[in-house]
């Protein structure tokens, strides 16, 4: 009996977890097969989910029905979740450059105020990864799904001056106060 309700216990705190996860539909394509009656057609989706805390994820699903399709991506996607250091919980601690095939993309951390300044399927990522002060370019292909894993190959190298630091074996204060301007006291601050 007190096994159940553990499993109860981890089943609800589960819920709750993907309970405030957004979801975002991307990209529908519609497919088709050609067979020997004519053609017989599927769709495919590209879903990005979040909690716009700092994890991220993307999902690819095919199905005979739109419905279902999104029921796969979504699922894969929850899966494929990765998580983004944030700089004060709404931008990224230093630019960052991503490729996947011909898609190419760009991605800056921004000033208070500025808000999500990119395009189509990048803007789709930052939106549910939780970032507020962005910029991001896009160049090269304008695929939805190379330009999705440009975006994640370009958030996969953000790194915190926390991480830095313990890959260095120093401190904090020590990585950040570098800055000639004085900006990196306040950050490190921000960040210990």
């Amino acid at each position: 009996m007190a096994r159940r309700n553990e499993e109860r216990g981890d089943r609800r705190q589960r819920d709750e977890a993907e309970s405030d996860i957004v979801e975002k539909l991307v990209h529908i394509n519609r497919v088709a097969a050609t067979v020997k009656g004519g053609r017989r057609f599927s769709f495919a989706a590209l879903m990005v989910v979040g909690d716009q805390k700092g994890r991220v994820g993307f999902g690819h699903g095919k199905a005979r029905e739109v419905p279902e399709a999104i029921r796969k991506a979504t699922e894969e996607a929850k899966k494929s979740m990765i998580r983004v250091p944030l700089r004060e919980s709404r931008t990224l601690h230093h630019d960052g450059n991503g490729r996947w095939g011909a898609g190419k993309v760009m991605v800056r951390a921004a000033p208070p105020g500025t808000g999500v300044i990119a395009g189509g399927p990048m803007r789709a990522v930052l939106e549910t990864l939780g970032v507020q002060d962005v910029v991001g370019k896009s160049v090269g292909s304008s695929n939805p799904y190379n330009m999705v894993r440009a975006t994640f190959e370009a958030l996969k190298v953000q790194s915190s001056p926390r991480q830095v630091a313990s890959k260095r074996g120093k401190k904090v204060s020590e990585v950040v106060g570098r800055r000639a301007d004085g900006a990196g006291a306040a950050a490190a601050d921000a960040e210990g």
